[in-house]
């Protein structure tokens, strides 16, 4: 995109590579691929989806994007967003999110990308009035769970007046184990503490009273509730109210995330892979899978804000795609492994198997061209040589000197890779990443002709479980 978001792929086509022939020979299916997501985007339907419960179920992820009445976001709904969160902001000490799976992972991925680091450890002035942020419930963890009370509790107790906290819930049906428990046991612990804490809750879930524990409990308690929105799967909800009401405790820019967003979707919906970004990724990698077994795809970003981002694209892939039957009914095992990895860290490790090993992975970067804070290396040791290499230097010029050291590397050796630039941080180009990762995954849903929204797997295991802990 023109001063936005970058996709350079040149590294994944010619000799050795995904050729321009395979191209166009999956052309036809390209072009399906994008009448099948324009009916996405127009109708809410996708070609033999259903629910768990065997039901007609839409899938409106992209609609999330523009703010119209029936869609996920409206002005109204964005309008509530912005009053919570400067409702919040000088009044609320501390907020934990409890959600697991998307619910958690996109609310991490807002938090990395939109804070400064170690926000918890900064005076409220530093964080412009908004509150601590913590996570619960993406695991069934009592020591970490233990954490975070005892960690609050330290705090009332140094202050010597109760905080105020915000428990965050976030589940559609209300009953997922690892948040549920995670709640009940925060809020029972805090409420038995008055003299810590004065605890307020902020339900996000279905809002059906049948189906959702949680919403029955909120409208029993008097807890305000945001809907998670029919049609939206928890990995990609992130821009919907799950995600969103992250936004809106660190006051970030909602409208602009989804202004990006907007310009990513409707580039997105071009016919041609030449003007269609997330349907030339998609195949670019299907083709790599399919024709040169490179099944695995490593998503480097380089940064440390960037590694949620990574296990966020995690789900989203192997969820999406990683399925037993196609849209037939026909046994295909497809499916390809996502890896998170982060420069420069992991070139001290993972970077050895990328060189050497299989030649079954993409490695695909991904780079910030501007970075938030700026440092300059100062050498404290003038007399020695070892200094001299970086002395004078900003840590983005070493930064992306690896990185280019790494993809060219790689390059010359034949390894298929490719790079995702963002100019900045800035929600703008946030909101056109993360639209430009979720129509990539529906774009290859549709090559490989499975259902991407689905789940089977996950819900195989959770039968089982539930059947062992009903044993008592």
């Amino acid at each position: 995109m023109k001063g936005g978001f970058q996709f350079r792929y040149q590294n994944l086509i010619g000799e050795g590579r995904v050729t321009v022939e395979a191209l166009k020979d999956l052309q036809p299916v390209m072009e399906q691929a994008v009448a099948a997501v324009r009916k996405i985007r127009g109708e809410g339907f996708s070609k033999a989806h259903l629910s768990k419960d065997g039901t007609p179920e839409h899938v409106y992820f992209p609609r999330q994007a523009y703010l119209e009445q029936g869609n996920p976001n409206d002005e109204e709904s964005i309008e509530r967003l912005e009053k919570l969160g400067a409702a919040w902001k000088d009044s609320v000490d501390a907020a934990v999110f409890i959600g697991i799976g998307g619910s958690y992972l996109g609310d991490k991925v807002i938090f990395d990308l939109a804070t400064k680091p170690y926000w918890n450890q900064l005076p409220k002035k530093e964080r412009n009035g908004y509150p601590q942020i913590y996570f619960a419930g993406n695991n069934v963890d009592g020591t970490a769970l233990q954490g975070i009370m005892r960690t609050l509790t330290l705090q009332a107790q140094h202050v010597k007046h109760p905080l105020h906290i915000q428990l965050v819930p976030i589940s559609k049906s209300g009953t997922t184990m690892e948040p549920l428990t995670s709640f009940a046991a925060l809020l029972s612990y805090m409420e038995s503490h008055p003299e810590w804490f004065t605890v307020d809750v902020t339900a996000v879930t279905g809002l059906d009273g049948d189906a959702s524990l949680l919403y029955r409990l909120a409208k029993e308690n008097n807890w305000p509730a945001f809907s998670i929105p029919e049609g939206i799967g928890g990995r990609f909800c992130i821009l919907s109210n799950p995600g969103l009401l992250m936004c809106a405790a660190l006051g970030y820019d909602i409208r602009s995330l989804l202004e990006g967003a907007r310009e990513m979707s409707e580039l997105c919906l071009a016919t041609e892979g030449a003007d269609n970004p997330a349907l030339l990724n998609a195949s670019l990698k299907y083709l790599a899978a399919e024709k040169l077994g490179a099944d695995i795809e490593v998503l480097m970003g380089y940064g440390d804000a960037l590694q949620c981002l990574g296990a966020w694209y995690v789900q989203l892939l192997a969820e999406s795609l990683g399925k037993r039957t196609d849209r037939n009914g026909k046994t295909v095992y497809y499916g390809r492994t996502p890896v998170v990895a982060v420069g420069t860290t992991d070139m001290h490790s993972m970077t050895q198997q990328h060189q050497d090993g299989k030649r079954n992975k993409v490695i695909q970067f991904l780079e910030v061209e501007k970075p938030a804070e700026q440092i300059i290396v100062k050498n404290p040791f003038p007399q020695e040589k070892a200094f001299a290499l970086y002395a004078d230097k900003e840590m983005n010029v070493l930064l992306k000197a690896a990185l280019t050291a790494n993809e060219t590397a790689l390059t010359e050796d034949g390894r298929l890779n490719a790079r995702y630039v963002l100019p900045e941080l800035a929600p703008r180009y946030v909101g056109q990443l993360l639209m430009f990762l979720m129509y990539s995954i529906a774009y290859e849903g549709e090559l490989a002709d499975v259902d991407a929204y689905d789940q089977p797997g996950v819900e195989a295991y959770k039968r089982i479980m539930k059947a062992e802990l009903a044993k008592g």
